[in-house]
C-alpha cells in the first residue's frame, strides 16, 4: 500500500456514466507520477490508488463528491454582455479564460438571455460520477 509522501506511477483511463473517457494515460503514452497526499489529484483517485498494492489494477467509481464536486448553481455568474468583449458572439457551450485577482478562470459559457451572459464557474466534469480503471505500477520509496 502507498503511504502519504510516497510516489507512485499509475496508468489509468477515466470515464463517465456514458462510457465516453474524459482523461486518461494510457492515450498519452506514460504512465501518470505523483505523490500521495500532495493534492495534485482529486481525493478518490488519491485515496483509492493509496489503498492498492503495486501491481493491482481496479476498477472504481468515485463519487462526484470525491472528485470535481457537485455541481452548484450558485457558481453561474450573470455578466452583462456590455462587459464582454464580443459577448454576442461565444458560442454557448464553449470555454473562455476570464482575468481574475491573482490569475486567469477558465469557465463555459452557459446561455446567453436577454443583454446577459451566464458563465459557469463550475469544474467541466463538477456533479459526475467517475470510472477509474487504474493500475498501481509501482510505489516509489
Amino acid at each position: 500500500m502507498a503511504k502519504v509522501g510516497e510516489r507512485v506511477r499509475v496508468r489509468y483511463v477515466g470515464t463517465l456514466e456514458d462510457g465516453t473517457e474524459f482523461d486518461g494515460s494510457r492515450r498519452r503514452g506514460r504512465p501518470l507520477k505523483f505523490t500521495i497526499g500532495d493534492g495534485r489529484m482529486i481525493a478518490g483517485f488519491e485515496r483509492v490508488v493509496g489503498e492498492m498494492a503495486a501491481g493491482e489494477r481496479r476498477t472504481v467509481t468515485i463519487s462526484a463528491a470525491e472528485a470535481y464536486g457537485v455541481y452548484d448553481e450558485s457558481l453561474v455568474e450573470a455578466v452583462p454582455e456590455a462587459q464582454l468583449p464580443r459577448a454576442a458572439r461565444l458560442p454557448v457551450g464553449s470555454f473562455i479564460v476570464l482575468p481574475v485577482p491573482g490569475g486567469a478562470a477558465r469557465v463555459r459559457v452557459d446561455r446567453i438571455e436577454g443583454g446577459v451572459v451566464y458563465l459557469d464557474h463550475n469544474h467541466e466534469l463538477a456533479g459526475h460520477d467517475l470510472t477509474f480503471d487504474v493500475e498501481l505500477l509501482a510505489i516509489v520509496r
